[in-house]
């Protein structure tokens, strides 16, 4: 299964940029893109390529999808832990 995250860029050198997605910073790579992407800009990012830009409503809507995911693994694991 391959997972493209919604990332917004906050610096740009070259063919590379810094993202940051949910508070977490990380270098990406920007050759994939089409077209060329600016600094607020919001980019689907897969395998450390940035693939597509997105509008920032997307992007702004599938992160709240991503938490709602994460804060009900959280609490399904903390369930498991006092079933234990």
């Amino acid at each position: 299964m391959c997972l493209a995250v919604p990332s917004k860029i906050i610096e740009i050198e070259d063919t590379m940029a810094t993202v940051d997605v949910m508070g977490l910073r990380k270098q990406i790579s920007l050759m994939l893109l089409p077209e060329e992407p600016k600094i607020g800009d919001y980019v689907l990012v897969h395998a450390g390529f940035a693939i597509n830009k997105m509008e920032p409503q997307e992007a702004q809507e599938a992160l709240k999808i991503f938490e709602k995911i994460f804060k009900d693994m959280e609490e399904q694991e903390k369930s498991w832990q006092t079933e234990s």
